[in-house]
């Protein structure tokens, strides 16, 4: 039959059957025929737990702790897996009980397994931060939510009672300490009142001693205070001679206060000595030896303060010469050195100048070169587009604009300048001379004779010329006399 089902403000609905593909929740809904509802409440439970775990250095120890956990309402996904999951079981049933409380051992047995036992009691905050978040990892699976975790005191496992006996040597340490203290406040006590005993008597016995000792000292003191002044003036009269009036004036007003504090100190000596006469006369013999050893090492101290301050101002005063000198040496050689450097410096100057100059002027040569190629590598563009691409035309039209057929006229003419060329023009006598040199016969010889004959003819007036311009003569065979009808003539 039909039915109208209402969940509880803590409870959900769970609807499975017919129209449902998986589950349905719902806080209310009809119940149709062939349907299922079921209802569980999401309320969180607490629970305790006592985590028996062991730390890396073997020791076991208990870990109590309350979760409380329960499902996640603020997720459906988380809702529906808590629904499919673990429903069916009471909230406080052992199976759930079981199942958290074995997520929590293994997730912290496995954090405290790599923690020592100071780290894990020092930093509770930080392990419990950790076993949180790993706890709530394997809780998602099942849709579960931790609300709040608490993890108490950490607890000792029977047999092993190592925070007992970390507690117990805490308290015996106090103790021990405790008593320590007042054994050294208790001594500090009797040894301070016995120091101050003595200390009592110390300073009567000294004070008569120091009493008479003490215009002693003055004077000496005085002296030495003297020799010092004196020779601090010696050290320093040669650089400082504008400065001897001030030092003189100071000196006077020094040794003003010098008599003046021994006046001062002789007079406290004086009435010291009448107020604690009274007091002291029963001691008198006893310290009179005591007074008159005192006062003769004071006196030898004095002595020989005065002569070790003597002698440490003079070795000052040749250590401060010899210094001052060094320092001169060195002065000088620092001045000589600076001044080399300038005039080094200047030269180097003076050359990158130079250099400066002559790079600018080269670089605007240059340019300038650049410049004038480009104009004429414009103007030949120009020429070569007038003449139509002709470079032959263009070539002899530079030529002719540049003056070069002027100038190769110019060099052949002085090379054939000076010359004395020898002109002759002979005959045999049968015909008329050509301007070759060669003759033309009338009749006696023609065809190939008469041109061999006319050869043999212009052979000695060749032989001639050779000799007259290079010196050789021809040999004799070929030079003979000439056996020859007709003697040419020459011209």
């Amino acid at each position: 039959m039909v039915s109208y089902r209402v969940a509880r403000a803590s409870e959900y609905l769970v609807i499975t059957g017919y129209g449902i593909h998986d589950i349905k929740l719902a806080k209310k809904a009809w119940i149709l025929p062939g349907q299922s509802c079921s209802r569980f409440d999401v309320s969180p439970v607490n629970y305790t737990f006592e985590v028996q775990a062991m730390s890396s250095e073997k020791l076991p120890f208990l870990l109590p702790a309350v979760f409380t956990i329960g499902p996640r309402i603020d997720d459906h996904e988380s809702l529906l897996k808590y629904a499919k999951l673990l429903s069916c079981h009471e909230r406080h049933s052992h199976e759930v009980k079981d199942l958290v409380q074995g997520i929590i051992e293994g997730e912290t047995r496995v954090l405290a397994a790599s923690m020592t036992m100071e780290d894990v009691f020092k930093g509770t905050k930080d392990f419990k931060k950790e076993v949180f978040d790993k706890v709530q990892l394997e809780l998602n699976q099942f849709g579960l939510w931790i609300y709040n975790a608490n993890i108490k005191q950490l607890v000792d496992v029977q047999g092993h009672e190592y925070f007992s006996y970390l507690g117990q040597k805490i308290q015996m340490e106090a103790a021990n300490q405790a008593k320590v203290d007042v054994a050294e406040a208790k001594m500090k006590g009797e040894v301070g009142a016995k120091l101050r005993e003595g200390q009592t008597i110390q300073n009567a016995a000294k004070i008569d001693a120091e009493t008479k000792i003490f215009s002693t000292q003055r004077q000496g003191l005085g002296k030495k205070e003297e020799i010092k002044v004196n020779a601090e003036i010696k050290i320093f009269q040669n650089l400082r001679d504008a400065e001897v009036a001030e030092a003189n004036m100071k000196l006077a007003t020094q040794k003003a206060g010098w008599a003046q504090s021994a006046e001062m100190a002789q007079v406290e000596s004086v009435k010291a000595v009448a107020i604690k006469e009274a007091e002291l006369q029963r001691e008198v013999e006893l310290k009179n030896a005591l007074t008159r050893t005192e006062k003769l090492k004071a006196e030898f101290l004095s002595k020989a303060s005065v002569e070790y301050d003597v002698k440490v101002q003079e070795a000052n005063w040749e250590l401060y010469k010899k210094q001052k000198q060094a320092e001169a040496v060195l002065f000088e050689k620092q001045k000589a050195a600076e001044a080399q450097k300038l005039v080094a410096e200047a030269q180097f100057f003076a050359k990158q100048q130079a250099a400066d100059g002559e790079l600018y002027a080269k670089k605007k040569e240059a340019e300038g070169i650049v410049s004038v190629a480009k104009a004429q590598g414009v103007y030949v563009q120009t020429l070569l587009q007038e003449f139509d691409g002709n470079y032959p035309q263009l070539r002899d039209y530079m030529m002719i604009n540049s003056g070069m057929f002027q100038e190769v006229a110019k060099i052949n003419a002085s090379a054939v300048q000076g010359l004395q060329p020898k002109i002759s023009i002979w005959t045999n006598g049968d015909g008329s001379s050509t301007g070759n040199g060669t003759s033309t016969g009338g009749g006696s010889a023609s065809g190939a004779m008469g041109e061999i004959a006319g050869l043999y003819k212009a052979l000695p007036r060749l032989m001639q010329t050779v000799e007259e311009q290079t010196g050789m003569t021809p040999p004799a065979w070929l030079a003979g006399p000439a056996r020859s009808v007709n003697t040419p003539t020459w011209v």
